[in-house]
């Protein structure tokens, strides 16, 4: 495949879409999983057209919760604008989940066999681009305390197993920040909340958390949603109203950034 041109076009976007840039917030929200994007060349990665709209293509309605709360709180938000089977932003680069040839139960033909030098396009055009960007937003703030809010979406039955939860609070070390939002979402009586539940967060899978929160010395949490409580209007002003509760008075205990 020959590489694509490194101005931005409609089929190639920039990697990266960034909201509110100029925010003094002390909340970053990350949204790496935010578009089920597949440039025309890759001819759909060799899947039916039904299987982008999957949550294995995207995390569905995590755009569009994370861009009602950077608009409630005016707060910087960092989106992925191709789809994670291209390459997944919130895995460490190369390893299998990455860019999967096998997605839930669907194979990914157009991940099989891949070379070195479409690899190469991937990690230079979409990933590495993504994570510097946000990188280079936490280095203009200096040694500032950044609140990191990564926000995900899952499947409501995983390989044919139903998931009892709404919501999951993924967290590295069980600190304050995780802590608040676990007690927060469990005063809900109609709410079952998972600890670390769907998934965890574990350095050999996991990226913006580790990377962006724990190595910088920021409090992070990662928030999964149920998809069919996001996958409409109603729904995502609900979350996001909800989110924006909780994080108001944990956003006032903080300075704003330089």
């Amino acid at each position: 495949m020959t590489a694509p041109a490194l101005a931005p076009t409609a089929d190639w976007p920039e990697p990266v879409e960034i909201v509110n840039a100029g925010s003094r917030s002390p909340l970053v929200l990350v949204c790496d999983h935010a578009s089920n994007h597949i440039p025309a060349v890759y001819g759909r990665l060799g899947v039916a057209p039904a299987e982008l709209e999957r949550h294995i293509a995207w995390d569905i309605g995590a755009a569009e919760v994370t861009r009602a709360l950077a608009a409630r709180l005016a707060a910087p938000a960092f989106l992925g604008t191709y789809s994670r089977l291209l390459v997944d932003l919130n895995r460490p680069f190369g390893v299998p989940a990455s860019m999967p040839v096998l997605s839930e139960a669907t194979h990914i033909p157009g991940n099989d066999g891949m070379d070195e030098a479409e690899r190469t396009l991937r990690r230079e055009r979409m990933f590495e681009p993504f994570h510097a960007a946000v990188a280079k937003f936490l280095d203009r703030r200096g040694a500032a305390k950044n609140l990191i809010v990564a926000i995900h979406s899952f499947t409501p039955v995983f390989l044919g197993v139903a998931r009892p939860w709404h919501v999951g609070v993924l967290h590295e070390d069980g600190g304050e920040l995780a802590q608040k939002f676990l007690a927060a979402l469990r005063a809900d009586p109609a709410l079952v909340v998972g600890d670390n539940e769907p998934y965890r967060i574990e350095r050999e899978g996991d990226y913006a958390i580790p990377v962006h929160g724990t190595d910088r010395g920021n409090p992070a949490v990662l928030i999964e949603i149920r998809h069919d409580l996001i996958d409409g209007a109603e729904g995502v002003a609900a979350w996001a109203g909800r989110l924006a509760a909780i994080l108001e008075p944990i956003i006032a205990t903080y300075e704003p950034a330089a």
